[in-house]
Parts: structure tokens; sequence; C-alpha cells
């Protein structure tokens, strides 16, 4: 599996179509505005190919404090075929011996996707990574906070990184509890 890094002038269709069925709407940012905080905050915006075939892409914000491991896709028909594995496995390596945190839609909450968010949060658990009973709802979805690393994971921290990103980019119209 190679890995390219993605720009504004990298990010082609076939990137912008799994990003943009890979993710609930409401938990996306806008294409546009995406490609733009690319460059305004650092984001490490990595596509992984098994050879020409696109097989996904990972977002990450490193931050001084802990990396925020912010999106992450296997295009629909290779999932559960071990890519995702290959690709967190390489994730972790590049980040190693640092903190890194995501939020994933909560395992717990009443849903119709329920069994997917379960595999996704032993997935996650079967690679370090550890609950931090830190919750957010975002437009009537609950987010599960999840870390790998040494420390804490608090709402003083969500609240720090939520301000960060409020100065790039924030919808109007998005309801955060």
């Amino acid at each position: 599996m190679t890995e390219k890094n993605i720009t504004i002038a990298t990010a082609d269709k076939q990137i912008k179509q799994l990003y943009e069925s890979a993710f609930p709407r409401d938990e996306q940012i806008p294409w546009g505005d995406l490609l733009r905080l690319i460059d305004e905050m650092s984001l490490d915006f990595t596509a992984y190919y098994d050879g020409e075939e696109l097989i996904g892409f990972t977002i990450v914000y490193p931050r001084k404090q802990f990396n925020w491991f912010w999106y992450f896709a296997v295009q629909e028909d290779l999932r559960g075929k071990g890519y995702g594995q290959q690709i967190l496995t390489q994730l972790i390596e590049k980040y190693k011996g640092q903190t890194c945190v995501l939020d994933m839609e909560s395992p717990t909450q009443v849903c119709e996707n329920i069994e997917q968010r379960r595999r996704r949060h032993d997935f996650y658990l079967r690679n370090g990574f550890r609950d931090t009973n830190v919750y957010r709802t975002y437009n009537d979805i609950t987010m599960t906070i999840m870390m790998k690393g040494e420390g804490t994971f608090t709402m003083k921290d969500w609240d720090d990184i939520t301000n960060e990103l409020k100065q790039f980019w924030w919808p109007s119209d998005t309801d955060v509890e």
C-alpha cells in the first residue's frame, strides 16, 4: 500500500466521492471548505492506494497536546478486507509516541447502524484506543471520544479543539450540546 499526501491541487473527484459517501452529511464539512482548511490548519490529508486503486484516506489535525484523527474512510467495497487495519497501523506508526484522539458515532446510541458502530468501536479498542468517557452530540448524533497514548481527555480539551476549528470554519446551523 502506498501513501500520497493530498493538497488542494491533488484532491481529485474519487477522493471527494469517498468523502461524501463515507460520512453522514451532518458530519461533513463542505468539500470546498475542507480543501481550504488543509492549508490553513496544516492538516495531514493522506490517501492510500493499492497500485492505482484508491483504498481510503485519513485526515489528521496535528496538535501539540494530541493529534486529532479527524476523518478515516475506506472504500465501501473494500471494507472488511484488512485495508482499514493496514491504514490505521501505518497511521499509528506515523504518530508513534504521541497521543492520538478520535471521535466516532457512539456504539451505545440507539440508531439504525448500531452494529457498524459497535464493530468500529471494537476495531479501535483492538488497536490500543480507549474510551475517554467524554461524549458530544451534533445534530442528534452522539459521538464518543477515544484516545491512544498518555494522558486524559476532558471537556476542556474538546472546547479547546472546537475553538481552534472555529477560528477557521464553523457552520452556523450546527447544534453542539
